[in-house]
């Protein structure tokens, strides 16, 4: 997919991955983006920056997404892009609350669910469309501390895997961003969640965004910012035992166990 003169709506655009993505396909050609946020100050920041349009969403609200579709296509165009991109970070552990593991599912899960039901038929129905779903290197090898994340990260993996499987035929393109840790607010602490993905170094938003752009430029499913997550990818499929056996090592090393 090129960006040129393409419609293209942006979650989680106020900042980190969402603002250097903006910045970036507006750098290509984008014909307008939307930067969507529930932090509508933000939002509104990185629309200033590339001349596009603000809108404020709490993604884990499916009337929000529905709001953001239908403000923009009847606004602006028909969305040829669509990048489920909002995410958070929560729920360490088997004791954080229901609370904190019932948002990290609504938010890193069925906001993407949303943007899908309420797209895919418009989509088909003028020849396709694009969704770009953030998920993370967690979604593909797990995460030592952030147990939701982990979790709630595979699941996207496992919904962008049946979207592109159901809808390939009708023209939906997916790819789906798995980075590991990238220089945004969400790695702005030293927790064991952090450490661990940063153990490969910490990338800046703005070299994810170059491959970001590369991947959707080859139509790849899977785009990895840290290529060494495939090799990680196949040690994982290779000897599950053995992989789990070493990232429980790597846990124990963080924590300071051993």
């Amino acid at each position: 997919m090129e960006l040129q003169d393409k419609i293209i709506v942006i979650t989680g655009a106020a900042s980190g991955i969402g603002k250097a993505l903006a910045i970036r396909f507006k750098a290509e050609g984008a014909k307008q983006i939307v930067a969507v946020d529930i932090n509508i100050d933000g939002a509104q920041a990185t629309a200033d920056l590339i001349g596009g349009v603000a809108m404020s969403a709490d993604v884990s609200k499916e009337d929000d997404i529905v709001r953001v579709i239908e403000e923009t296509e009847a606004q602006i165009g028909p969305i040829d892009l669509f990048c489920s991109n909002a995410g958070v970070g929560m729920a360490e552990s088997l004791d954080s609350s229901n609370r904190e593991w019932q948002m990290s599912w609504d938010i890193n899960v069925m906001s993407h669910l949303y943007a899908a039901r309420h797209l895919v038929p418009r989509m088909v129905a003028r020849g396709g469309g694009y969704f770009l779903n953030t998920s993370s290197a967690a979604g593909l090898l797990n995460q030592i501390g952030g147990a939701a994340y982990g979790v709630t990260k595979h699941a996207a993996v496992g919904f962008a895997e049946w979207l592109a499987i159901h809808h390939q035929h009708q023209g939906i393109k997916v790819s789906l961003l798995c980075p590991q840790a990238v220089r945004t607010p969400m790695t702005e602490n030293d927790n064991d969640a952090t450490a661990a993905a940063a153990s490969n170094g910490m990338i800046e938003p703005e070299e994810l965004a170059e491959s970001v752009v590369e991947g959707l430029r080859n139509e790849s499913f899977v785009i990895l910012p840290h290529p060494v997550v495939l090799d990680y990818m196949r040690n994982k499929t290779a000897n599950y035992d053995r992989w789990i056996g070493g990232m429980n090592k790597l846990m124990r090393k963080i924590t300071g166990l051993i």
